[in-house]
């Protein structure tokens, strides 16, 4: 789950960078071509993506608050001279702030178990992986 997470995190920035070269989606525009990506690939019902989107949306807010910790101690770091016990200090806190965003993937995926069967949780973290990969796909270089 944690290298899926860090890929994931990985990707999205990537995405949101290369976006500045191309018209911008709204994060309901983004949301809604995620959505639809992924119940196709991963094969969901209506039911099922009517109880997996809220929890999976929720999940990348709170992700993302992780991501805003992280970010904030590495500029942080870069912006100004720290002494070595602050550089320490941000280097455990950048840490922490994966391990926090490691356990949401763990207590979300026991939220799923509640209604999806474990392959079907394999394939949607496939479909994830995916989307994010179709992304990225105009910005490889040949």
């Amino acid at each position: 789950m944690r290298n899926i997470s860090c890929i994931i995190t990985l990707l999205f920035a990537i995405c949101i960078s290369t976006q500045a070269q191309r018209p911008r989606l709204t994060k309901d525009e983004f949301r809604t071509k995620q959505e639809e990506f992924i119940t196709k690939k991963a094969g969901l019902t209506q039911k099922e993506a009517a109880k997996f989107f809220p929890l999976y949306f929720e999940l990348q807010e709170k992700k993302r608050e992780c991501n805003k910790k992280a970010w904030q101690q590495i500029r942080r770091a870069k912006e100004n001279k720290l002494s070595e016990k602050e550089y320490s200090e941000v280097v455990e806190d950048i840490i922490k702030a994966r391990i926090e965003s490691d356990k949401l993937d763990l207590e979300y995926l026991y939220k799923y178990k509640e209604f999806l069967s474990p392959k079907k949780i394999f394939e949607l973290q496939d479909a994830e992986m995916m989307f994010h990969r179709e992304l990225l796909k105009p910005h490889r270089r040949p």
